[in-house]
């Protein structure tokens, strides 16, 4: 079965040229023009991948990526003209799984297209399954059911990713470039932020106290530690 994936933007001529691209290698591509036909297409078709503009008319991208945020963990990659690392940031920070800024070609965006699937294939299906426990944290690497303090967890697929990857090399220094280059994959060289992002949304979900973290501790100068046997 071919992977599913939405396109959303106003730009006619782009859309069709993402959904061309993407439909030339083998990919499911449904498109929509505004946040309003992303949110009724996911409801209805419950696509493995969005790709959803920013700036759109009637409702735009960063309200979709919520309302999506909202009742799906499915990947987000969102598309942009806003190329600052302050604009990257505050897009992630509203769910979005990734940042592609417009002009942008198609190596890169399937690049990043692979990227986010591989993170969803490397988290559900990487090795055997085990239950990863430190502390008061667990994860099943086959269920996904991820609880701390006996509190079950809802996270996104990234977030399932980068968790699993810290309690596999617990107890190691991972510089941020190391972390990318895992998780995200070889086309992100310079997005250090992506890290510090998900990083803060791991603690925000799981550290008692985020301002003064137990599990993911801060290296300065090299990087992050997950410190899991306390």
């Amino acid at each position: 079965m071919s992977v599913r994936v939405l396109v959303v933007d106003d730009d006619d001529a782009l859309r069709r040229f993402v959904e061309r691209n993407l439909s030339a290698r083998g990919f499911s591509v449904t498109t929509a023009s505004n946040g309003l036909e992303a949110l009724a297409v996911v409801g209805r078709d419950q696509p493995d991948l969005v790709i959803l503009d920013i700036m759109m008319p009637r409702m735009d991208g960063l309200e979709a990526c919520r309302r999506i945020r909202a009742s799906s963990t499915m990947p987000i990659i969102a598309l942009t003209a806003l190329d600052t690392e302050a604009d990257t940031v505050r897009i992630l920070d509203e769910g979005a799984d990734d940042c592609l800024v417009k002009p942008f070609g198609v190596d890169e965006l399937l690049a990043r297209v692979r990227s986010a699937l591989r993170r969803v294939r490397w988290h559900s299906g990487a090795g055997a399954h085990a239950v990863l426990r430190f502390r008061d944290l667990e994860l099943d690497t086959e269920s996904l059911r991820t609880t701390v303090r006996n509190r079950e967890l809802d996270l996104t697929r990234t977030e399932l990713a980068l968790l699993r990857y810290f309690m596999e090399n617990a107890g190691k220094v991972l510089p941020h470039t190391r972390i990318l280059a895992d998780v995200w994959g070889p086309a992100y060289r310079g997005e250090s932020h992506y890290v510090r992002v998900y990083v803060s949304r791991l603690r925000q979900k799981i550290e008692e106290d985020p301002a003064r973290p137990e599990y993911f501790i801060t290296e300065y100068g090299l990087g992050y530690r997950f410190a899991g046997w306390g």
